[in-house]
């Protein structure tokens, strides 16, 4: 465990104190693209915040070689090798398309390729296991179609989530911590060497995640870009990958004995592989499938751009941009460790799962909570914040009447107008036009 954290710590260490030079570098080759209508953001931001993380997974790739444990996972597999050859493919795609904005076919080839040259090096899925039925091998035809298929969905589940500061960096973070708990446990609690290449590939990627968040939290002052985002997503999918189909069944020895229900409780740690990953395509996913479904509705096309993701309603409804990105942290940990727990207190199931229903209605509470706006009594108006109070219209009214017309607030700009954002207009910037014509 000792030698996992300390992976984790250089490679966040080195991910954050690259990320501040190559933020001067993206500002200095370009790459700070114009605010779009449906953008967030208020002023342009410099992407390419990838060339950090894929240097950090460098960086600790390079340290787990030399440490005392460690390293006999990249003297008994290959997986650590194929993860960086595809990490560098897709990186480097990530990166054109951060500068020149790349065709979106182009980098579907280019993910689908990076998903090919980890199967060639031995990364991929050699059996699936099926509730009810048990193992089932795959030809070499079966497996690389769904390992690519596997890449591909991660990476681009990844890319559609990152809509917020700092909300991929921080979910992928949250799937990659409950990962690496399954993983470890399978790793040392049942002494399987198979599952080390993904215990590690998941502290690195917490490294990742962790090392970049300061720098994109809200407000953010450098965006990963497709070179993180694609990057991220790839590790993610290459951890499930090395856990699917590199475990034994029998080398977990497990009370496959009794009734069909008993025997699908057992068989869980084995299929918690391929539940893991839906934990972070889950959001995305419903968010892909409401988008398709609305702006076909609307007669558009299903890939036009629009305002309608989860993020934008969740502003929309009242809540800041941080406390959206903290609700979304909450549904992504309630799936995430929900589906570990699940795994781990299986006869106790019930428990569990009577657990996750609280949590969802606590989470379902804050989701509409800006819909409901308490007063406190007149009584005691006094001990709670301004927001909570009542003031009568007349005050308002008068309030409004007696400031002078040179000091109230601006005009809104339209949105889209000086960097406005996606929600509304930035009415705490003056129209440009109106500034210089008064010069």
């Amino acid at each position: 465990m000792r030698e996992y954290l300390l992976t984790l710590c250089i490679t966040a260490a080195v991910t954050y104190l690259l990320t501040g030079p190559v933020r001067k570098f993206a500002i200095v080759a370009g790459a700070m693209p114009e605010i779009r209508a449906r953008d967030v953001h208020r002023e342009p931001t410099p992407r390419l915040g990838g060339i950090a993380m894929f240097f950090g997974l460098c960086a600790g790739l390079l340290v787990a070689d030399h440490l005392t444990n460690l390293d006999k996972v990249f003297d008994s597999s290959n997986e650590p090798r194929a993860l960086l050859s595809g990490a560098a493919l897709i990186w480097l795609i990530g990166v054109l398309d951060d500068k020149f904005e790349i065709d979106a076919l182009i980098k579907l080839g280019g993910q689908m390729i990076a998903a090919g040259v980890m199967v060639m090096q031995g990364l991929t899925i050699l059996w699936l296991p099926i509730p009810g039925v048990g193992t089932v091998g795959l030809t070499q035809w079966q497996g690389t179609l769904l390992t690519v298929a596997l890449v591909v969905i991660t990476i681009n589940a990844v890319n559609f989530v990152d809509g917020l500061d700092g909300l991929a960096a921080g979910m992928v973070c949250i799937a990659a911590a409950a990962f690496f708990l399954y993983a470890y446990r399978i790793w040392y609690g049942y002494g399987i060497e198979a599952a080390a290449p993904a215990t590690l590939f998941a502290a690195i990627l917490m490294g990742m995640c962790l090392g970049f968040l300061p720098h994109n939290i809200h407000p953010a002052r450098i965006f990963m870009g497709d070179s993180g985002s694609m990057l991220i997503g790839l590790v993610l999918a290459a951890g499930a990958i090395s856990m699917t189909g590199q475990i034994d069944p029998d080398a977990l020895k497990l009370n496959l004995g009794g009734s069909t229900r008993d025997t699908t409780h057992a068989m869980l740690p084995v299929f918690i592989p391929l539940v893991m990953p839906l934990t972070i395509i889950a959001i995305p996913f419903a968010d892909l499938v409401l988008a398709i479904v609305r702006r076909t509705w609307n007669g558009q096309s299903p890939f036009a751009a629009d305002r309608g993701h989860l993020h934008h309603r969740l502003l929309e409804i009242g809540h800041s941009h941080s406390r959206a990105v903290l609700i979304m942290y909450f549904w992504s940990a309630l799936i995430a460790f929900g589906a570990v727990a699940y795994s781990v207190h299986s006869a106790s199931g019930m428990w569990v799962v009577l657990t996750i229903v609280a949590l969802s209605f606590v989470g379902l509470v804050l989701l509409l909570l800006p819909r409901f706006t308490p007063h406190a009594p007149r009584w005691a108006q006094h001990l709670v914040p301004p927001r909570y109070r009542r003031r009568a219209a007349t005050e308002e009214a008068a309030e409004a009447h007696e400031t002078p017309e040179d000091e109230q607030e601006p005009a809104p700009v339209p949105a889209g107008v000086n960097g406005a954002t996606a929600i509304g207009a930035r009415s705490r910037f003056t129209d440009r036009r109106k500034a210089e014509s008064s010069r």
